[in-house]
């Protein structure tokens, strides 16, 4: 099951984009920049940077999240924001046996499909240890008759069996990651995986890391979400024709958070 969790951030967010902001446009100097701003300064800096659409200095900013419960299939997909740091739970060093995994919702609601995926998942389980025992045996035995000590054999060709079995795994095998983008990195992120148009995985990630931020930083992610929440939607005849919702929905997340 999909667990977020928003592990750090950058102290005093809005505050230090505010001074990022207020060094280029003012004569302030560095011991002086954060003097005199003030919460409702701050603000301002802010919005008006959003006003002219200068984005670079929200960039000072970064948010670091634990994801649990997302499958490899997500993972390939979110790696795809270059801007960003990631940590990935290894398949190399990490045993998958009796591995757990993301039954998709349409799969789900087909009793049929479900039966037939669950019973593939449970062949590549049954796949994947077998391979695992066969190649942990073969290595042990070829590392001891080269001399290595029996214990440290069995524990080199353990890792070795993992290496090889985990390409047996499938797309919906879960995985855990820790992810950290800047805040100007998240806004394309939002803009491009809350809208409708994508992947259900990687849309229903994306909206509870914009609730995690907006309870954090508000003002900074006050317009994030999809496209259409700052503007028009972007997707012309492929539009789902839902923006008035996808803009309540992202202004009820920060409605919420203050309640």
């Amino acid at each position: 099951m999909l667990h977020v969790e928003l592990l750090t951030y950058t102290p005093d967010a809005e505050r230090v984009v505010a001074a990022a902001a207020k060094l280029c446009y003012a004569k302030s100097d560095i011991p002086t920049l954060m003097e005199g701003l003030t919460p409702e300064k701050t603000d301002s800096f802010l919005a008006f940077l959003s006003s002219l659409g200068h984005e670079s200095p929200v960039e000072h900013a970064s948010f670091t999240f634990g994801v649990d419960g997302v499958s490899r299939a997500l993972l390939a997909q979110l790696t795809r924001h270059r801007i960003a740091s990631f940590s990935v739970q290894s398949q190399r060093y990490v045993d998958k046996s009796s591995f757990t995994y993301v039954v998709p919702p349409e799969i789900e609601a087909i009793p049929e499909a479900k039966a037939e995926f669950i019973k593939a998942m449970e062949e590549d389980a049954a796949h994947y240890e077998s391979l695992k025992q066969t190649l942990w045996q073969a290595h042990t035995k070829r590392l001891t008759e080269q001399g290595m000590e029996p214990k440290e054999a069995e524990k080199a060709a353990e890792k070795m069996a993992n290496e090889d079995a985990r390409f047996i795994l499938p797309n919906a095998c879960e995985t855990r990651l820790i992810v950290t983008m800047n805040v100007r990195s998240l806004y394309h992120f939002f803009n491009l995986r809350c809208c409708q148009r994508a992947q259900w995985e990687i849309r229903e990630l994306a909206w509870r890391m914009l609730a995690e931020v907006k309870r954090v930083s508000p003002t900074l992610f006050r317009v994030a979400g999809p496209s259409c929440v700052s503007g028009a939607c972007p997707e012309g005849k492929m539009s789902c024709g839902r923006m008035a919702e996808m803009r309540e929905r992202a202004e009820a997340l920060g409605q919420t958070d203050k309640a």
